[in-house]
């Protein structure tokens, strides 16, 4: 006894009647929307924090993390990321505090900017967006061969994606009979 196909169109989902490659571009739109999500919400971070940096001044962020990392290193002197939280901390002159506020600042803002452009699918925001993470992607790869951070591999990777997601939105969008 064979079972009879619950389609008359091959590669059709029974469930949602869409095409494979229909409900394939869903995925990746919604793939697409959430790292957009997750983007701005990083951005929004990075902008906070740069204010807040910018604002308080090098002396504040010190004694602030003098104060959070106190109980950590009082249980375990040789806490290596509270030690390295205070080293950074006590290193930032007013002159670095402000550029790396300004930075993380106006880093923010800009992802901020493409997202929400992005979001709004403003034509001019996809090659703009594409061209803004590839130069991240430059200067996260130039910052890793100095830092050796997997955090910064790790945010390039997240930026390669994105950037792939962002260009197969964008030519779905000028060509929509593509859909």
């Amino acid at each position: 006894m064979t079972i009879p196909p619950t389609s008359d169109h091959p590669g059709q989902d029974p469930v949602s009647g869409l095409p494979a490659a229909a409900r394939l571009r869903r995925r990746l739109h919604r793939l697409f929307e959430a790292s957009l999500i997750f983007k701005a919400v990083f951005a929004l971070v990075e902008t906070l924090s740069g204010l807040t940096l910018y604002l308080t001044g090098s002396a504040a962020i010190a004694r602030t993390v003098g104060r959070l990392t106190l109980h950590e290193l009082s249980e375990d002197p040789g806490d290596h990321l509270a030690l390295l939280l205070q080293k950074a901390a006590d290193s930032l002159s007013v002159d670095s505090g402000r550029f790396y506020g300004l930075y993380l600042l106006s880093h923010g803002l800009v992802k901020l900017l493409m997202v929400i452009a992005l979001q709004r699918r403003a034509a001019w925001a996809y090659p703009a967006s594409m061209g803004v993470f590839a130069l991240f992607i430059l200067y996260q790869l130039y910052r890793y061969s100095h830092t050796g951070s997997p955090f910064l591999l790790a945010l390039s990777a997240f930026d390669v994606l994105l950037i792939w997601l962002i260009w197969r939105e964008y030519r779905d969008a000028i060509r929509p009979e593509s859909r």
